[in-house]
């Protein structure tokens, strides 16, 4: 019986009201999708690759500083001579002045990655999202003398918000073209095939540097990009005449 009840109540909809639903359903889709690709650019540009002949990427970490992965992270970059930027969260930052200080004085970026980067950080007000933006820019700044512009969203979203609190403090946005997954994959081995597989003359990979695993899996990276003829740039050095 009940199910012959929402029966006729499906077929009792009028067909235009089923459009309409459907343009809504629609509409809603393409909204999440654009939030949650940062490189389709619908609120912002973001700098996700760059179109080079040049055998040339960039190696990207958010979510740091931390003290002790962070470091062997450095370690690493600084075996093989390459430069890469960290996207870094303000109260990390406050925590860890001196591997702030360190990235800055063996030739690394920093980028702002949000000074709280809390979950329900996309449902922010402008306001309130620019604030956080400048509590973090000032924590990098206290540790290094260093004032960055540029800003990487927390978890890559981005919305009407995002893109007023960016334009207010006159950031540029990076994204990136290769997403490694280290925070989803279990195998070492899958994230550095994942990456490599997908190499690109002006792509920007994206990494994250609290992980334990993630010092090994950069050593493997930068083995195999380098094999392959690759060389390695900042995000700044990348986008510099863009």
């Amino acid at each position: 019986m009940v199910e012959i009840l929402f029966f006729k109540i499906f077929c009792s909809i009028p067909s235009s009201l089923w459009n309409g639903l459907i343009i809504c359903a629609l509409l809603a889709i393409f909204f999440a999708y654009a939030a949650f690709n940062i490189s389709f650019g619908f609120y912002l540009r973001a700098f996700c690759s760059k179109p080079i002949c040049e055998k040339l990427i960039a190696l990207t970490f958010d979510d740091g500083p931390h003290q002790e992965n962070t470091a062997r992270v450095l370690d690493v970059l600084k075996q093989y001579d390459v430069k890469a930027t960290f996207f870094v969260i303000g109260e990390h930052v406050a925590e860890n002045e001196n591997i702030v200080r360190r990235i800055h004085s063996e030739g690394h970026q920093t980028g702002n990655h949000s000074f709280s980067h809390k979950n329900y950080f996309p449902f922010f007000g402008a306001q309130k999202m620019a604030a956080d933006m400048l509590q973090c820019e000032e924590v990098i700044g206290k540790a290094t003398e260093y004032q960055t512009k540029w800003f990487r969203p927390p978890f890559g979203v981005t919305n009407p918000n995002v893109a007023k609190a960016v334009k207010m403090r006159g950031y540029r946005v990076a994204g990136w073209s290769i997403r490694s997954l280290d925070t989803v994959k279990s195998n070492r081995e899958k994230v550095v095939r994942r990456v490599v597989s997908r190499l690109r003359p002006g792509a920007v990979v994206l990494l994250h540097d609290r992980l334990h695993e993630t010092p090994c899996i950069l050593e493997e990276i930068i083995r195999q990009a380098m094999e392959k003829g690759y060389g390695f740039v900042t995000v700044e050095q990348l986008f510099e005449n863009v």
